[in-house]
């Protein structure tokens, strides 16, 4: 059977479309991995183009393995063969490829070849740094939010010049942080994962010579997920096309989700503008969920205005009703969910479960009532293997022996195993390299010149001739030999074993793991450079495992994923949506995508639970469901709750209205039930009300959006938010507002 064969129609079509520039709309669960890994295979064996001749772009490690995987087998399977496979990588990996051979073609800044990558903690220890220099109290300003910041800007492509931060006096502080870190990075020969991107578009855009190679090498392009790029990543897609535009972009606007990291959902919703050549093909047939599900879904988003217009359908059964929970507290509701999980558990002992919430700082409860009934779990979002302080500690080691100058690697292990080169030391070699704007590694040097005969000079001249030992030994010897001579040449399990403890016991057996992580890389024939890209490039979400039984991560973790039983928790106003949402259209929109997001991660069974009260701060609140709940068709909605639940009081309220369109059948106007069905006969002045979740328009406060309504007639009141004024209750009568 040939590699088209059990592909649906608009499969074939997005498989068989090479040429020019196309769109594939794919829905969640429609096979859009399959898609792509037979669209490249399809290229290969059918159209004989050359697999180095094939780009294909994704978002996370594990998706481009997944997708070397498969291109594999339809190659293969299909009796075929390439002298080298397509390149198959996500942005960074692609960009770290491109560097590590031309980013010395750069006229400025000046890197070489073998440039650091600081990942997310490294970057916090030289921002931590730079904030001290420029003595900023990090009481009133957060090295967090100072990098959240900083690298929101770049994935915008702006330099500290063009920060765009509404108080002026936080962006005058930011900007002269970002100036100094930006400074230090070029001076450590270190690259931020933002940067990888940013070097890259100035490569192609500076040196043609470049961009002209790339042109002409990758003459098919696919790009997955192409909702999710921010500016960078779409400047570099438009110079990888210059010269042909044979790309292929696959997403859903509906899943877009990455706002906060600077994803522009306009780079999928404007493509056709873009490129105006382009073909558009929507994959709607989903392979995944039951019609409940689905149904519950399509209503969710069909609440948003930005987007383009399509509705999920299935062959699927519609398997049961979308279970709903009230829980009293958050407590319960974690309780709640553990119990549900176990009989889950018991009926069908393979099953997969995944709990959803919207914040990692939901999980604690999760956690708790899980322990207590002795079931077993994985948390998806927490501490990455490859950010253990011991990991950072060796491979630190490793990449000064690469590169000397990197300043972020020497300074966290300049005295560890401790080698008597104190703080004050430390601080001598820190202040000389600001002042003489070197790196610490030539202060190091410039010191010891400067106090031959002196107990600093020595410990220096020591640590100096142990990194030149390394550097020496790294570059003639194997990764997992390289890392054993580090660990046994550096005094570091030593230091360890003196300890006699069962933290060190365990921190021990991690760098073992490290160590048989780098033979797996030796057999691969890995370079040490590749190696410790790889490392920096790993997220926590590549390290999910698909056997785990259960998995607790956000929303934002499980996309890609599927589970056949989830739990979407925490639906609660302030929450899920988060309180931002409240005054931002386009915050509220990506919050309903996300809620959109989670709601398809399912299979066979969906849960939806809130509470009551929670307590935040330390203080217990009430809490008002969320406005998503209500974009819901109720009647798809089991309640498992106990007592007079909010699904219970929104079926009543159901139930009444759809008896006053009866009574009011004479009428012309068809009016819209709480259960959001059309019926015919609602009197005008009640079709015209302002129900919760409207959109709404105010002289004074603009675009808004009703939140609550309190009372009838004369006496109506209405909780709306409005972006830029927050939230206002008005009096339906005097309101003088019209439906957006």
């Amino acid at each position: 059977m040939g590699i088209l064969d059990k592909l649906n129609a608009e499969q074939y079509e997005a498989v068989t479309t090479v040429e020019g520039p196309l769109l594939v709309l794919a829905g969640a669960g429609s096979g859009k991995t399959k898609v792509i890994a037979c669209r490249i295979a399809h290229l290969i064996l059918d159209h004989q183009i050359p697999a180095e001749n094939i780009l294909a772009v994704t978002f996370t490690n594990k998706a481009a393995e997944e997708m070397r995987s498969r291109v594999e087998q339809l190659v293969v399977g299909s009796g075929g063969r390439f002298l080298s496979p397509p390149l198959i990588s996500t942005f960074h990996s692609l960009c770290v490829r491109i560097l590590r051979r031309y980013i010395e073609l750069l006229p400025y800044p000046k890197y070489t070849r073998d440039f650091s990558i600081y990942d997310t903690d490294d970057q916090a220890r030289l921002i931590r740094a730079c904030m001290n220099d420029l003595n900023i109290d990090q009481k009133l300003l957060s090295v967090k939010s100072v990098q959240t910041a900083i690298s929101s800007a770049k994935s915008k492509g702006l330099n500290w010049r063009e920060l765009e931060i509404e108080n002026s006096l936080r962006r005058e502080v930011i900007s002269q942080i970002y100036k100094l870190y930006q400074e230090r990075l070029e001076r450590s020969n270190a690259l931020d994962f933002d940067d990888l991107l940013l070097r890259t578009v100035s490569l192609f855009e500076q040196v043609s010579k470049v961009r002209d190679y790339y042109n002409d090498k990758f003459l098919y392009i696919l790009i997955d997920e192409y909702q999710d790029t921010n500016p960078p990543q779409f400047m570099l897609t438009r110079l990888l096309t210059e010269k042909q535009q044979n790309l292929c972009v696959v997403g859903d606007p509906d899943q877009s989700i990455y706002g906060f990291r600077s994803a522009d959902i306009g780079n999928i919703l404007d493509f056709e503008r873009h490129y105006p050549k382009a073909k558009t093909i929507k994959l709607v047939q989903n392979y995944r969920s039951t019609k409940n599900i689905l149904d519950v879904a399509n209503q969710v988003i069909k609440h948003n205005r930005r987007r383009r217009e399509k509705e999920l359908r299935t062959e699927n059964d519609y398997g049961e009703r979308v279970r709903y929970y009230q829980a009293s507290d958050g407590e319960d509701e974690a309780n709640f969910v553990a119990r549900e999980i176990a009989k889950h558990v018991r009926s069908a002992p393979g099953v997969r479960c995944a709990v959803l919430y919207r914040t990692n700082a939901q999980s604690r409860l999760f956690e708790e009532a899980l322990s207590r009934l002795g079931l077993r779990y994985q948390i998806v979002g927490g501490f990455s293997f490859y950010a253990r302080a011991e990991i950072k500690d060796a491979l630190a080691y490793l990449r000064l022996a690469v590169n000397p100058k990197d300043n972020v690697s020497l300074e966290r292990i300049i005295n560890t195993p401790p080698r008597g080169i104190g703080a004050a030391t430390i601080e001598k070699i820190v202040s000389c390299a600001h002042a003489e704007l070197i790196s610490y590694w030539e202060a190091i040097e410039l010191l010891i010149e400067r106090n031959r005969q002196s107990q600093r000079a020595a410990a220096l001249a020591r640590f100096r001739e142990l990194i030149e030992r390394l550097a020496a030994a790294t570059a003639k010897m194997s990764l997992a030999d390289s890392l054993k001579f580090i660990l046994s040449e550096t005094g570091y399990i030593e230091m360890l074993r003196l300890e006699h403890t069962e933290e060190a016991e365990g921190r021990i057996l991690n760098l073992e793991e490290l160590v048989s992580a780098a033979a797996e890389a030796d057999e691969q024939g890995e370079s040490l450079a590749s190696f410790l890209d790889r490392t920096a490039l790993t997220s926590d979400t590549d390290r999910y495992d698909p056997e785990t039984k259960v998995t607790l991560m956000t929303v934002h973790s499980a996309k890609g994923l599927e589970f056949p039983v989830v739990f979407l928790v925490g639906l609660e106003q302030g929450l899920f949506p988060n309180g931002r949402a409240m005054s931002s259209f386009a915050e509220l929109e990506e919050e309903r995508r996300l809620c959109y997001v989670g709601i398809t991660r399912a299979e066979r069974y969906l849960y939806l639970t809130h509470a009551a009260v929670r307590r935040l701060y330390g203080d217990v609140r009430q809490s008002e469901p969320s406005q998503f709940l209500a974009e819901m068709p109720l009647d798809l909605l089991e309640d498992f709750s106990y007592g007079d639940s909010w699904l219970k009081q929104r079926l009543r309220k159901a139930h009444r209205a759809a008896i006053r369109a009866q009574i009011c059948s004479s009428a012309e106007e068809p009016v819209k039930s709480e259960l959001g069905q059309v019926s015919e006969g609602e009197p005008d002045q009640i079709r015209k009300r302002f129900s919760p979740g409207t959109y709404v328009r105010h002289p004074k406060y603009g675009y808004g959006m009703v939140l609550r309504r309190e009372g009838e007639g004369e006496s109506a009141k209405l909780l709306v938010s409005f972006s830029g004024y927050g939230q206002k209750k008005l009096v339906e009568k005097l309101a003088d507002l019209e439906k957006a």
